[in-house]
């Protein structure tokens, strides 16, 4: 009999990873405290597969630039101290991570694990018709206002062949929309993607259901997970237990409300904002997705919808939508694209993004022996989703993971 492998989460990274084993022969329950799978940071995310443009949040000169942010009216981040030790610990570890060197060891892991998961979600669409999500292969431009990050950007590619520097004149020639928009220039990458999250989570949702190896269990909340000499037994959902053979945590920024003694999870939720704005006929949205690199804003067509997505809001565990946040990215995001959409019809999300200080996931083993991680992606979650089940499979099966695991494999404990 096939082993069952127990999924505690049901958004992008739960399904993926869910898919991904049963595509490789595992029985596979989805445990999801919401009524709806992927309704919580995968609902309305930016919604750009943006795979090589993954380096970390954490580097040097970030903590003396945010401080400048935070006197700004119209910063992208927002910080909140609290009385939180876990906000401090994370906060604190996060400096430790703003130094170069780090960051770009860090980014050479994210590419690495970016690029596989870019291939995976190639070979699912082309094997098994995964289709309906709005996905394309439009490009992506990140745009700059300001010429000094401009310049240092393109001395740092990140894929000098793959990418290509553009200036003003030849973003307008790429991107009719960015004819009027005050770029100095860009870098655009060809092959990066773009598509709708949640519709994702709705189609594997399909697949893995029609498979008859998975069972998705919705509105049940773990309320613990039973362990004795080095390994897990069962998990709790309210008075029914559970048995599990392996057990892998994907539930996001609620990770840490599961950890077991010995087990350090270091995520913090960084909440981000999105605007998902009507294109009729009459207007001129980018076609091609685009990064406003100096304010830190991401657009990025979606079928019929603009995605307009932006802000790291370090703020606690706080889902709560900030009307003034939401005012400014829609102000912004009118001052770059007039005619992008029907900004007054748009639809307003927050979402909780699960990161680690270091900006890469912890993905792979425990200290206990059927215990998986598959936590802390971040802004990158949608990108990465694919690639990280995979390789949980992988190492769920006792196969040699198709890329050098080094960097994510913590062995929290």
């Amino acid at each position: 009999m096939a082993q069952r492998v127990c999924i505690i989460g049901g958004g992008v990274i739960g399904l993926a990873t869910a898919y991904a084993l049963v595509r490789d022969g595992f029985e596979v329950t989805v445990i999801e405290a919401r009524d709806a799978l992927g309704s919580e940071t995968s609902f309305a995310n930016g919604g750009q597969l943006s795979y090589r443009y993954v380096a970390p949040l954490a580097d040097a000169g970030v903590p003396l630039q945010a401080i400048g942010w935070m006197l700004r009216g119209d910063s992208p981040l927002k910080l909140r101290p609290r009385f939180d030790a876990a906000q401090w610990r994370w906060m604190v570890s996060f400096l430790g991570a703003c130094r170069r060197s780090v960051n770009r060891e860090n980014a050479a892991h994210l590419l690495r694990l970016a690029l596989f998961s870019q291939g995976t979600l190639e070979a699912w669409r082309e094997d098994d018709g995964l289709a309906g999500f709005q996905w394309r292969r439009n490009g992506k431009l990140v745009t700059f206002r300001e010429r000094a990050s401009f310049e240092h950007a393109c001395r740092q590619l990140a894929d000098p062949q793959q990418q290509q520097v553009l200036s003003a004149a030849e973003c307008a020639q790429l991107e009719p929309a960015l004819a009027n928009a005050p770029f100095v220039g860009a870098i655009y990458t060809p092959d990066e993607e773009v598509g709708d999250c949640h519709a994702f989570c709705r189609l594997l949702a399909t697949r893995l259901q029609a498979s008859g190896r998975c069972e998705l269990r919705l509105g049940q909340a773990v309320t613990g997970i039973r362990h004795a000499n080095g390994s897990v037994s069962a998990i709790d959902l309210g008075e029914q237990v559970l048995p599990v053979d392996q057990l892998v945590i994907a539930a996001g920024h609620r990770s840490p409300l599961l950890a077991l003694p010995g087990l350090q999870l270091p995520l913090y939720p960084l909440k981000g904002y999105s605007l998902t704005v009507p294109i009729g006929p009459e207007h001129q949205a980018p076609d091609v997705s685009v990064t406003d690199y100096d304010r830190k804003i991401v657009y990025a067509r979606i079928g019929d919808r603009l995605r307009v997505a932006a802000m790291v809001d370090i703020v606690g565990f706080d889902p709560a939508i900030d009307p003034k946040r939401l005012a400014l990215i829609k102000r912004q995001a009118r001052d770059t694209f007039p005619n992008a959409g029907a900004y007054n019809a748009a639809i307003e999300w927050a979402g909780m993004r699960p990161a680690t200080p270091s900006g890469v996931p912890l993905l792979g083993a425990t200290a206990y022996r059927n215990l998986w991680l598959n936590i802390g992606h971040g802004a990158l979650g949608f990108t990465l989703a694919c690639g990280s089940g995979q390789l949980l499979s992988e190492l769920i099966g006792q196969r040699r993971p198709s890329i050098d695991m080094h960097g994510f494999n913590h062995r929290a404990a």
